[in-house]
């Protein structure tokens, strides 16, 4: 299994987590340990599943963390998607977000 760190889509989702940070840094203090932190949480773990994964030294392994990446990808849209409704962020942001999952999906 190559090296996760040369993959371009756990490089990608690295940046991902970073702009999450960004943006849920921006939350009401009150949400510091509800939806922001469950933002987070889902976006840590792409990059992570995606590593471990790659460690596992099987195709079969690698695969089933990918979906699990995937599913965490799932929650993360729904999770944007919920801070567009209560005003958390600009839309535009929350739109540049999603477009970067859906990148990363591919």
């Amino acid at each position: 299994m190559a090296n996760y760190r040369n993959l371009m889509v756990w490089q990608n989702s690295r940046k991902l987590v970073k702009q999450i940070y960004n943006l849920t840094g921006k939350f009401p203090l009150e949400e510091k340990f509800g939806l922001a932190n469950q933002i987070q949480r889902a976006a840590v773990s792409i990059p992570s599943n995606i590593a471990e994964g790659a460690g596992r030294n099987s195709d079969k392994e690698f695969k089933r963390f990918l979906f699990i990446a995937n599913g965490s990808i799932a929650e993360l849209e729904t999770q944007l998607l919920i801070c567009e409704k209560l005003d958390f962020a600009d839309q535009a942001d929350i739109y540049s977000l999603l477009r970067r999952t859906e990148e990363i999906r591919k």
